[in-house]
């Protein structure tokens, strides 16, 4: 077993990994931006080593700095959380040369994954649920057109790197396609390094379905279920929930069989997401496969009761699925994560400021995740994400209700937050009644803006 990780990440993440290697007993060592010298983890690991600097480049995204780090305090393995490196192949590369672990997938797998059109392509090879669409669009302007004739309007411009939304445009007419691939390669150069851009058919109004999978070094990979994420503004996930509604649970199990047979197949061997496009008439379409840990993996442990951490942890170090997991996994009662921003509720806007005021009430059934306390900065500098609350109930309609009555209890001074519009949205009939789509959140943001004049 590891004895010393590098936590490379901050706040509510590095808390979190951090709660586990105690639990393990093995040291840790994080490290911190000058920025994020006060936030909590860097007082509660063993070791904390500043990153001067306040921005990712310089900070947690510095290879060169973190590299030196790793080998100055003989880090034997490194936690990379989500974002940031949490996907780079170079630097898990060269944690690979210098003999420190990786935790997560084998480098082959990350570089697999992270071009999109090419981790499409080849799950296509592997039988996973893949919906129509092209290779890395040629610079043939009338190929180009013929390309995208060919899948059928509405098509969807995607880059074939990066994520977030960044240079996704939905084309409806031909004669909006080759102004609106050059907008999407331009911000694909600019914020991924890469202009290359694909196309895909563009799905209307679907639900967002994701599965979290675990593989060990052996060969073998399980799922753990399900997670609708449909509820997101600028394609960035606010609410998560598991089961996922109005879906009947034999499609559902039919959908989770026959991905883990695809990931099994291709040798997944760590924890891990597939994302899927469920459309209106029930087919399923591959989007990708993030080779980490999901900011909402507190909800599928919530149902399934498995410290996901601990088992990308175990796995990494080279124990059996068979060791790691219990004999039976099942789904437990039902669970909803929210997440709170640093942000206008209705613009969504990022709204930096001090937690001048910070109160998440300590309540049986309520999970909640946070790297801050009162009296830190929500810097400019990194993603806007103060807090994740997760509930547990018996069924979605508790489970709803619990997290509003939490909700209504939380107490954040000194900035703007999306609580307000978290509230709306689970008190709305269409998300209570199950009825969630990717398009959901704008409406609702319509409906949301006509009760603030009201008022």
């Amino acid at each position: 077993m590891f004895k010393k990780i590098m936590i490379l990440n901050r706040g509510a993440i590095a808390v979190r990994i951090l709660r586990t290697l105690k639990e393990m007993n093995i040291n840790s060592l994080v490290v911190y931006s000058t920025a994020d010298k006060d936030l909590p983890y860097v007082k509660e690991a063993d070791e904390a080593v500043e990153l001067e600097g306040n921005t990712a480049q310089e900070t947690y995204l510095n290879q060169d700095k973190i590299i030196g780090i790793i080998k100055e305090f003989k880090v034997d393995a490194v936690h990379p959380g989500y974002g940031f490196l949490a996907e780079n192949t170079s630097f898990a590369r060269k944690l690979d040369e210098i003999g420190v672990k990786f935790i997560g997938p084998s480098t082959k797998l990350i570089d697999l994954m992270a071009d999109k059109n090419r981790a499409r392509n080849t799950m296509a090879q592997y039988s996973m649920p893949i919906g129509a669409g092209s290779d890395r669009l040629p610079d043939d302007e009338e190929e180009v057109k013929r390309i995208a004739n060919g899948i059928g309007y509405p098509v969807l411009i995607k880059p074939c790197n990066g994520g977030g939304g960044i240079g996704m445009i939905p084309v409806y007419k031909e004669e909006k396609l080759l102004k609106s691939i050059q907008k999407a390669k331009s911000m694909a150069e600019k914020f991924f390094s890469d202009d290359g851009i694909y196309l895909e058919s563009y799905l209307e109004n679907p639900r967002h379905i994701e599965i979290q999978i675990l593989g060990d070094l052996e060969g073998n990979v399980v799922n753990l279920f399900e997670r609708d994420c449909s509820i997101q503004r600028r394609h960035q996930k606010i609410i998560e929930e598991s089961p996922a509604p109005n879906i009947e649970r034999a499609e559902l199990n039919d959908v989770l069989e026959k991905v883990t047979a695809s990931i099994q197949e291709l040798g997944y061997d760590n924890v891990g997401t597939v994302e899927l496009l469920r459309g209106s008439n029930g087919n399923y379409s591959f989007l990708e496969i993030n080779t980490r840990l999901q900011v909402e993996h507190a909800v599928t442990e919530e149902i399934v009761d498995i410290d996901l951490v601990k088992s990308q942890i175990l796995s990494a170090a080279g124990a059996s699925l068979v060791t790691i997991l219990p004999d039976e996994i099942t789904q437990r009662n039902h669970a909803i994560e929210v997440r709170i921003y640093a942000e206008d509720p209705v613009t969504f806007y990022p709204s930096p400021g001090v937690l001048e005021v910070f109160e998440l009430p300590d309540e049986e059934g309520i999970r909640v995740e946070t790297g801050f306390t009162k009296g830190n900065k929500i810097t400019p500098y990194y993603d806007p994400m103060i807090a994740k609350i997760i509930v547990k109930a018996l069924d979605r309609t508790q489970a709803i209700n619990q997290l509003i009555a939490y909700l209504q209890k939380v107490k954040i001074e000194g900035l703007k937050t999306n609580v307000p519009f978290l509230l709306f949205a689970l008190n709305s009939s269409q998300f209570r009644a199950g009825n969630v789509t990717t398009k959901l959140t704008d409406e609702l943001v319509e409906q949301f803006k006509n009760e603030l004049i009201k008022h």
